[in-house]
């Protein structure tokens, strides 16, 4: 028999805010968590682009000291939204061998990776880090959240690009269906703001290059869209079965439907343009939850403001969705956040089922002139969605032609 599966804490350490809330709140208000890089490498490197979204809040004002020291800042985002979501779900009182991890990044430990060749070449193999190869390793987040929690029921790491923690939150509720475990935290995250990623990015022309105006550098639809905006952070969601939740008398934000994870075979880099395989994900996600096309009431988008992702997507959403999509609400809020690659499905998982839960789609920054080819209902300010039984979705697209949706009913 299927298991109904609910959400019952969130968590958020992004751009735009340190928590979940603050995130939250800004993304409403229509901020940009986009700025100039100040620091001497950008300088140092002559990187072409010298802008990104940033954490809000430096993870060294929230962690001790030894635990900065011990973990990648990857790992240390991932902390930091997993705690929150734990925090916020109640800490549930659940016997360890009962609670599972379901992490995910794109790019793992890169500062722990390039910061050890750096020492090595320098001073030498003997001043390399003990913990160089626990904190690289891409499972160090999940590793680490988990360990915290002390969660026993399994511990597991997708790598899937950035549709990795989108994929993550499939498995999530994919392993409670399956009765492995009470209670799993899902999410991702990603900190890849270093000038190896943002040189490789930029000399792929995946990046936005507006470095003399960064909070309007990732527009999402917008004619003027030139690549996306290199964000890090994390999000983490405490997913359990909706008999379990009901029994601690946890509160529920919204339904988890599960989802569809499939792949393009098309390109390592670029999306079908056809979106074909995307399309799949998107109808089979919507029929495994049991409902119809015209039940969907909202749309977080992958939308990363790339000239050929942006309309990969779109062709994509028409093709499932025909003339419906013209009345459905669609948020684009990489705007906002930029783009955190592993950790962007967890953290537009947490606006979704925020959405759904306040009945408020979230704002599309920095849409001044809408392409034509792309002609979607774009939520540009904070939009009031309908009462009733309501259905979401949320998409994320990765390199290597890896597609995972999943959907949200609200509660």
């Amino acid at each position: 028999m299927t298991k109904k599966i609910v959400i019952t804490g969130i968590g958020a350490t992004t751009p735009l805010g340190g928590t979940a809330t603050d995130t939250w709140t800004n993304l409403l208000a229509g901020q940009s968590g986009t700025s100039t890089l100040n620091h001497p490498w950008v300088a140092e490197t002559q990187i072409p682009v010298t802008f990104a979204a940033q954490a809000r809040v430096s993870p060294a004002d929230v962690l001790e000291r030894f635990e900065v020291k011990r973990l990648d800042p990857s790992s240390q985002f991932a902390l930091i939204a997993g705690r929150e979501a734990w925090a916020d779900a109640g800490s549930p009182e659940v016997e360890p061998e009962r609670v599972a991890v379901d992490w995910a990044t794109g790019i793992g430990g890169v500062w722990t990776l390039l910061d050890a060749w750096d020492t090595l070449r320098e001073r030498g193999p003997r001043r390399v880090l003990p913990m160089t190869v626990p904190m690289l390793m891409p499972n160090g987040p999940g590793a680490a959240l988990g360990m915290d929690l002390h969660a026993r029921a399994g511990i597991r790491t997708v790598v899937s690009a950035c549709a990795s923690s989108t994929e993550a939150l499939v498995n999530a509720y994919d392993r409670l269906q399956a009765g492995l475990a009470d209670i799993v935290i899902a999410g991702g995250s990603e900190a890849a703001i270093h000038p190896l990623p943002i040189a490789a990015f930029a000399a792929m022309h995946a990046l936005s290059t507006r470095n003399d105006d960064p909070a309007t550098a990732s527009r999402p639809y917008d004619i003027g869209r030139d690549g996306f905006v290199l964000g890090e952070g994390a999000a983490a969601l405490v997913v359990e079965t909706e008999e379990h939740a009901k029994a601690r008398g946890a509160h529920i934000y919204a339904e988890l439907l599960g989802g569809v994870v499939n792949s393009d075979a098309y390109h390592i880099t670029a999306p079908d343009p056809e979106g074909a395989a995307a399309a799949r994900a998107m109808i089979g996600t919507i029929q495994n939850a049991g409902f119809d096309l015209k039940d969907v009431a909202h749309i977080n988008a992958h939308a990363t403001s790339t000239p050929v992702g942006d309309i990969a997507e779109y062709n994509a959403l028409r093709r499932v969705f025909g003339d419906l999509l013209d009345g459905i609400p669609v948020s684009a809020t990489k705007a906002s956040t930029g783009h955190l690659l592993g950790g962007a499905g967890a953290i537009e998982a947490v606006f979704t089922v925020k959405a759904l839960a306040e009945r408020m789609a979230p704002p599309t920054i920095n849409l001044t002139a809408q392409d034509p080819a792309i002609p979607l209902d774009v939520v540009t300010t904070p939009r009031a969605l309908p009462a009733g039984d309501l259905l979401a979705i949320s998409n994320s697209f990765g390199f290597g032609g890896h597609n995972a949706v999943i959907a949200f009913r609200s509660v």
